[in-house]
C-alpha cells in the first residue's frame, strides 16, 4: 500500500470516468430578477432564465431537465430559433404577467408584457438563457414593496433597484418564497447594516442546508473517516481556511476560474472523499492536505453563488463576511446531524462494515455521477 500517495484511489476514479455517463444534461438555475423604477415610479423588469424551461413547464423541483417528464418536449424547443421561441411566448406571456404578484403598499400592480430576448442556437448542449421583460406603473409616494415568483417557476434571484437609492436589494428567493418588504420610500431599499449581515448569513447557511447537495456530501464523507474529534476538527478547519481565502479572492476579483471547471472538480472532490473512506480504515498523512486544495475548489463555487446574487457596495466586507459565517453554521450543523444519526455507533465495531462503507459509496457513486454530467454540460 502506498504511504506517500493515494494512488488507488486515483486509479479507481480514472476507471469510473471511462464508464459510459448519463445523457447530456441541463441544470435547472434559479431565474435572475431584477427590477429598476425611476423617480415617476415607472418601473422596468428583466427576467434572465430559459425560456424553454417555462414553456416546457419543467418541474421546480427538479435539477436537472433530463429528470423531467416534460425532458423531450424541453429538447425539442432547444433547437428552434429565436423567432420561434418568441412566437411561442407571447401566449405564457399572458400567464406569466397574472401569475406574478407584484403588491406595492398591499396593492397588486399589474405587468405588461414587453419582449424576449433569446440567442442564436449555439452549443446545443448548453443551457441557453433569454431575457423576458416586463414593465409596470407604482404610484408615487409609494413605500413598500413585495414580490412573489410563482412555484412553478422554480427559485429566482431578486434585485432591486429604486431611483435616490444607492444600495440595491438583493435576495435569493427559494421556491414558492415572497420577498420580504422591500423600502421603495423616500429612503429607497437601503439597510442597516445589522440587516445586510442578517440577511447573508441565512444565505449562506441555506446555500449548505437545504440547498448544498454537493458540499453536504463532502462535509459528510470528511465525517465519515474521522473516528476522533480532533482529526475531523482539523480536516474541517483545513476546508473551513482553503474555502475562506478563494471566496474572498474570487469575489475581489483577484482569481478567476469557469465554473464548468469549477463545478467538475467539486463533484470530483466528492467522489475522491467517498472512495478513500472505502479504501483506508484510518486517515492518511495526505487527507488534510487534500481536503485543503478541495476546499479552494468549495470556495469558488461558493463566490459563483455570491456573483449571482450580489453584494451590497456599502457593506461588502460585511456581507461577505457574514455570508461565510452562514456557511461555517451550515457544515457544523451537518456534522451535528450525522453525529445524532451514527455517533452513537462509532465505536462499534461494525460501524466500518455497516456505516462508512455503504454511505461512502453511495457518496463516491454520486460524485462519480455529478463529474460526468457536469464535464458534459
Amino acid at each position: 500500500m502506498c504511504q506517500l500517495f493515494p494512488a488507488k484511489v486515483f486509479v479507481i476514479l480514472g476507471v469510473l470516468l471511462l464508464v459510459p455517463g448519463p445523457a447530456v444534461a441541463h441544470t435547472v438555475r434559479p431565474s435572475v430578477v431584477t427590477l429598476e423604477a425611476d423617480a415617476q415610479g415607472s418601473v422596468s423588469i428583466s427576467v434572465r432564465t430559459s425560456a424553454e424551461a417555462l414553456l416546457a413547464r419543467i418541474e421546480p423541483d427538479v435539477t436537472d431537465t433530463n429528470d423531467s417528464p416534460n425532458a423531450v418536449e424541453y429538447d425539442r424547443l432547444r433547437v428552434q430559433t429565436p423567432e420561434t421561441i418568441s412566437e411561442l411566448f407571447v401566449p405564457f406571456a399572458d400567464e406569466m404577467v397574472t401569475a406574478i404578484r407584484l403588491e406595492v403598499d398591499g396593492k397588486r400592480i399589474p405587468l405588461e408584457y414587453v419582449s424576449i430576448d433569446t440567442p442564436e442556437i449555439g452549443d446545443r448542449e448548453l443551457t441557453r438563457d433569454s431575457m423576458i421583460y416586463f414593465r409596470a406603473v407604482w404610484p408615487a409616494g409609494s413605500e413598500s414593496m413585495t414580490w412573489h415568483w410563482p412555484e412553478a417557476y422554480g427559485s429566482n434571484v431578486l434585485r432591486v433597484s429604486v431611483a435616490g437609492s444607492t444600495e440595491p436589494y438583493a435576495a435569493w428567493l427559494q421556491t414558492g418564497e415572497r420577498s420580504e418588504p422591500i423600502g421603495i420610500g423616500a429612503g429607497g431599499t437601503e439597510r442597516g447594516r445589522l440587516e445586510i449581515a442578517l440577511d447573508y448569513l441565512v444565505i449562506g447557511f441555506e446555500h449548505i442546508v437545504p440547498k448544498g447537495l454537493d458540499h453536504i456530501l463532502f462535509v459528510v464523507g470528511i465525517f465519515l473517516l474521522s473516528a476522533k474529534f480532533r482529526p475531523l476538527l482539523w480536516q474541517v478547519t483545513a476546508f473551513t481556511v482553503a474555502h475562506t481565502i478563494t471566496l474572498g479572492l474570487s469575489i475581489y476579483g483577484i482569481i478567476s476560474l469557469s465554473p464548468t471547471i469549477v463545478e467538475p472538480l467539486i463533484a470530483l472532490s466528492i467522489a475522491y472523499v467517498g472512495i478513500e473512506n472505502c479504501l483506508y480504515r484510518e486517515l492518511k498523512p495526505w487527507r488534510i492536505g487534500l481536503v485543503f486544495m478541495f476546499g479552494l475548489l468549495h470556495g469558488m463555487g461558493f463566490a459563483g453563488v455570491l456573483t449571482e446574487i450580489g453584494l451590497p457596495r456599502s457593506e461588502f466586507l460585511t456581507a461577505l463576511i457574514t455570508f461565510n459565517v452562514g456557511v461555517e453554521f451550515g457544515q457544523l450543523t451537518v456534522i451535528v446531524l450525522a453525529f445524532l444519526a451514527v455517533g452513537w455507533f462509532r465505536n462499534n465495531e461494525q460501524y466500518r462494515s455497516r456505516v462508512v462503507i455503504p454511505l461512502s459509496a453511495l457518496i463516491s457513486v454520486i460524485g462519480i455521477y455529478w463529474t460526468v454530467e457536469r464535464v458534459l454540460l
